[in-house]
């Protein structure tokens, strides 16, 4: 055993996490294996690595950082190059003028040390980290590959690649060629497949005034990444503009397009919206994966009881079922769950979009496009004489829109769409102060969901934890009586980039529209009555099926109460 590991050792027994005891039982078994008493005590569960980097800080009078959760400026990673932080196996936590503040594993290594004051040329101030944390960091700030986008950004600022200008020899009529430079290429095509792998579902590129942000959109979180510089902003531009056939020549007003590209052997599309902006074309790419669509239903966030109602609903022959929420909800995956679920070949189903945003197989999509006057009234009115079973209309907007739907529901069809409304009862006020009739709406009106999107617990560093009695309340879970739940948070792992969350699913509030409260919708009574009515029915709210999953260990208070704010009674 290392003379090292004997002075860690007596450190731990010191400040009372390690006994001797202890040592002796493992003692035999280490000698054997030839792995070390601290490997195996840790193998063992009985010390962790934080225990021992924490002995390791305390042995050689060095201070203890944890990486973790911790968000590391750009100039602070530019002070130590891709190639030494991957050789060295460090990461830099704070630069001084003539100084630079380093965290390593094994504060004992001084080749190491030595080794990066010659590199850098600089002072170095060591930090004591676990090696997990390290790794984790390394691949989080400079790309776990070498041809990842933080090092082409890195080899394009440091000019090690030179760049020249993607508009050289385009072809400005057709938007079809452009000579365009490798790397900016390859850069574009970087960010996608990174977007991609990191489950993003859009990618923003924003113009500011002296930098040219790129964030991805994680689990309904915004997340910035490594920026390209500045002088490369036109030139990517221009490069997913021509991908997305777009007018390069156009600078003046907003364009939209889509990207189809091969990720890992998977096809994606990716819709693309380009706006001027202050300082340059802002460019949103919202990434459209077609698996998402084949999710079951308990893949949505479905309990079993709401799963059967939700079934039995989307099973009958005609009425109108409306999804509500606001933008970025999930209506459109809920919806395209659906009919999947129904789609079979006795079934003739046709949806109505602005845009199409997936392409379903044996299903018949109509795009919409209001500058040659294909509304989606003239589109709703042209696929009735195409006989469907099955309309999805994208969103009800108008009265013209509204009434031929609930006309269409009325006369033997099953209708899907979406409103924007914060909760399920509010949805009928909505159609009607578009103008429908109160006795249409309480006829064609099957049922009424109400969605919203919170995080799951990232399973792989999945914890217990005790919430807040605050939080307790503010579910209305009575702190008293939650014996048997299981109260779950994550840590934070490679697996889910440390943020303790990896994928969303859904909370629910289905009111499911009874004689009783067709007679309200009639009577034309306020949101608020009818709330009340579809309660007394036994419908939860938002907040309440939140609560309901957070017992199960699926997510948190905190992402229930954030995602239902306005929903508390």
């Amino acid at each position: 055993m290392a003379s090292t590991d004997d002075y860690l050792i007596d450190g731990l027994i010191d400040i009372g996490v390690l006994t001797h005891e202890q040592v002796a039982s493992v003692r035999g078994e280490a000698d054997e294996t030839g792995e070390g008493v601290l490997d195996t005590l840790i193998a063992k569960g009985i010390l962790t690595a934080v225990d021992v980097t924490r002995a390791k800080a305390a042995n050689f009078g060095a201070e203890m950082v944890e990486l973790t959760g911790v968000k590391l400026a750009d100039d602070v990673i530019a002070a130590v190059p891709r190639h030494v932080a991957k050789k060295y196996n460090v990461v830099p936590v704070a630069v001084e003028q003539d100084r630079v503040i380093i965290a390593i594993a094994d504060p004992s290594d001084l080749d190491t040390i030595d080794g990066l004051k010659h590199v850098l040329g600089k002072e170095v101030e060591i930090r004591v980290a676990t090696k997990d944390d390290i790794e984790t960091a390394i691949n989080r700030y400079y790309g776990a590959k070498d041809d990842s986008v933080g090092k082409m950004i890195q080899d394009i600022t440091e000019g090690e690649v030179q760049i020249g200008t993607v508009g050289t020899g385009v072809t400005v009529d057709d938007g079809q060629t452009v000579d365009a430079d490798a790397p900016i290429i390859k850069l574009v095509n970087g960010l996608i497949v990174d977007a991609f792998k990191l489950r993003a579902s859009d990618i923003h590129l924003e113009p500011m005034e002296k930098t040219f942000r790129v964030r991805y959109r994680i689990d309904g979180v915004l997340h910035e990444m490594k920026n390209p510089p500045k002088r490369l902003q036109a030139s990517i531009i221009s490069r997913l503009k021509i991908q997305s056939n777009m007018s390069i020549a156009e600078k003046r007003i907003p364009q939209d397009g889509r990207i189809q590209t091969n990720v890992g052997g998977k096809t994606i599309d990716l819709r693309v919206s380009c706006l001027p902006t202050n300082h340059g074309e802002s460019i949103v790419m919202r990434i459209l994966d077609k698996e998402g669509l084949r999710l079951g239903l308990a893949e949505l966030g479905f309990f079993t009881d709401d799963q059967q109602t939700f079934e039995r609903l989307i099973g009958l022959p005609d009425g109108i079922l409306l999804v509500t929420g606001p933008t970025g909800s999930g209506k459109t995956t809920t919806l395209y769950s659906c009919l999947n679920y129904i789609n079979r070949p006795d079934r003739k189903i046709i949806t109505v979009e602005d845009p199409v945003e997936y392409q379903l197989a044996g299903i018949n999509q109509v795009q919409v496009s209001e500058i040659i006057g294909f509304t989606f009234g003239a589109a709703l009115r042209s696929m009735l004489r195409q006989a469907p079973n099955v309309i999805m209309l994208g969103e009800i907007r108008d009265l013209e829109t509204a009434t031929i739907a609930i006309n269409a529901s009325l006369t033997g069809h099953l209708v899907f769409s979406t409103l924007h409304t914060n909760d399920a009862p509010s949805a009928v006020t909505r159609l009607i102060d578009i103008g429908v009739k109160p006795f249409l709406v309480a006829s064609s009106t099957r049922a009424l969901m109400a969605q919203r999107l919170v995080r799951k617990i990232c399973r792989k560093c999945a914890v217990p934890y005790s919430p807040t009695e605050g939080e307790l309340r503010a579910l209305s879970i009575d702190p008293h009586n939650v014996g048997n739940a299981t109260f779950m948070r994550g840590k934070g792992c490679a697996n889910c980039n440390n943020t303790g969350n990896r994928g969303r699913f859904g909370i629910f509030e289905i009111f499911v529209i009874d004689d009783d409260a067709r007679k309200l919708i009639y009577e034309k009574v306020s949101s608020s009555v009818l709330r009340i009515r579809a309660r007394e029915m036994g419908m939860r709210s938002l907040r309440e099926d939140g609560a309901r999953k957070v017992l199960a260990g699926l997510t948190t208070p905190e992402e229930v109460i954030r995602a239902t704010v306005g929903d508390a009674e």
